[in-house]
Parts: structure tokens; C-alpha cells; sequence
């Protein structure tokens, strides 16, 4: 960058010398060259800013001021001096006219100057697309400027070197952008996996308190039944066991009573026989 910057400087105090002055704005123009020369850049900046004050389309006022501001680091204002500068020259190209007011040489050769020393402001705020085009027009009406071919060819290598980077950006935004979507996915399918499941064993549930419900209500209903016919026959069924077993005990004795009366017919006959 020191390169082109130096070629800049050179540029600028051969034109702040060569882009003289009109009547309007001589006496400050004069001034600011001087301080210009010396690089008391504060004074020269407020000697073109008078002289801009009488002529603000002053192309010699707003090319020098632009030269100044970037000598003092203020690359951002000077960006908006040398495009007045490269507007009212180009205005004066438009016209026809054969040479600057103020100065000998043409339009056309003053326009190469001001868009290269546009293009060099455009580098320091790496506005690279910008500085590209400035050199571009630089070279249109100047083109044997080996200056201007060495900063226009560095100009599209810095762009590419942007443009590139800025793709990868967007490449590594994409893709983590893509990677956030399928985690997304991927916890969205996970919590719809979670509530199926979780549906599954409600359901289950619900089904086995049924089941459970359903055995209780059929047992308690027979045992309901149970009651309602012990109720019904009047006695328990404990009572009904009892007299079953005395029922049973009055037939043993039953039978053992006929049997013993069958035995003494059965002695007496022969008691009889006998005699």
C-alpha cells in the first residue's frame, strides 16, 4: 500500500501546483498551494474551504481540499471533495471544453488525475469495487499510466480477495444455518418420539386401570350376588354348611339304626330255626 500511497503524494503536489486558480478564488488557492507545499495541512484545509466558499464547483479547490483531507487521515471526507472534483471536470469534458479554467491542460488529462487520485481514497476506505471503477476511468483517458495500471490490477485483486472471503462467509453461514435446521429437526422429531411414547403409556395405563376397575367391579358384584342370595335363602352360608352336616349325621344314624334291627331279625330266626 506504501507504493501507491507514494505515488499519490507525488501526484498531488505536481497538480496542486498545475490546477492553478480563477479569478474568484485566487488569492485563497494561492494560499492553500503554499501551505500545501510546506504540509501545514490544517491551513491549507481552511484556505481551499475559503476559496470553495466563493466557488463551489471550483474544480482546482475541491481536487486540492480532497488532497488535503486525505494527507491529514480524513479519507472519508475526502472522498466527498474528489468526487466533486471528478463531477465538475467531467462536466467540463461533457461541454467540449479544450482546458481547465485556471490551467493549461485538458479536461480529459485532469479527469485521469482525479479519478486516480479518487481510486487511492477508495483503497484507503477499502471501498475496493469503487477503487476499481475510479482506476478504471483513470486509465480510459490516461492510458499509458503505469501508475494507474499497477493500482487498478492491485484494486481487483484486493476486490477478489473480498468478494471471495465474503462467499465463504455466506458458504459458513448457510451451513451452519442448515446444521441449526436439522438439529431442529432432529429435537422436533426426539420430543414428537417423547410424546408418542408417553401417549403409549398413558394409554396403557389407562387401559390396565380399566382392566383393574373392570376385575374389582366383577368381583365385587359377585360377592354382591354372593350375599344377595345368602340374604334371600335365610340363613348364611355357614348356617347352610352346618345343617348340611347334621343332615348328613341324622342319615349315618339313620342307616346304623336299620342295620342293627335287620341283625336282631336275622339272630331271632335263628333262634327260632334252632329250637
Amino acid at each position: 500500500m506504501r507504493k501507491f500511497f507514494s505515488y499519490f503524494i507525488a501526484l498531488t503536489l505536481s497538480c496542486a501546483a498545475c490546477i492553478a486558480q480563477t479569478p474568484a478564488d485566487r488569492g485563497e488557492l494561492r494560499s492553500g498551494n503554499r501551505d500545501f507545499r510546506k504540509e501545514q495541512w490544517k491551513e491549507a484545509d481552511i484556505d481551499y474551504r475559503r476559496a470553495l466558499v466563493k466557488d463551489s464547483l471550483s474544480v482546482a479547490a475541491n481536487y486540492n481540499l480532497a488532497n488535503t483531507l486525505y494527507r491529514m487521515e480524513n479519507s472519508q471526507e475526502a472522498a466527498s471533495y474528489a468526487d466533486a472534483a471528478v463531477a465538475s471536470v467531467t462536466e467540463m469534458e461533457q461541454a467540449g471544453l479544450s482546458y481547465v479554467p485556471g490551467s493549461k491542460r485538458e479536461p480529459s488529462a485532469v479527469a485521469a488525475d482525479a479519478y486516480y487520485n479518487k481510486g487511492n481514497i477508495a483503497l484507503q476506505n477499502k471501498d475496493y469495487s469503487g477503487a476499481v471503477e475510479a482506476f478504471k476511468q483513470s486509465l480510459l483517458r490516461n492510458p499509458g499510466d503505469l501508475d494507474a495500471k499497477e493500482n487498478y490490477i492491485y484494486a481487483k485483486k484486493l476486490l477478489e480477495d473480498q468478494q471471495n472471503q465474503q462467499n465463504q462467509q455466506n458458504q459458513d453461514q448457510n451451513q451452519d444455518q442448515n446444521q441449526n435446521q436439522d438439529q431442529n429437526q432432529n429435537q422436533d422429531q426426539n420430543q414428537n418420539q417423547d410424546q408418542n411414547q408417553n401417549q403409549d403409556q398413558d394409554q396403557n395405563q389407562n387401559q390396565q386401570n380399566q382392566d383393574q376397575n373392570q376385575d374389582q367391579n366383577q368381583d365385587q358384584n359377585q360377592q354382591n350376588q354372593d350375599q344377595n342370595q345368602d340374604q334371600g335363602s335365610g340363613m348364611s352360608a355357614q348356617t347352610a354348611q352346618q345343617l348340611l352336616q347334621a343332615i348328613e349325621a341324622k342319615e349315618k344314624e339313620t342307616q346304623d339304626k336299620v342295620k342293627k334291627e335287620k341283625a336282631l331279625m336275622a339272630k331271632s330266626r335263628q333262634k327260632e330255626k334252632n329250637w
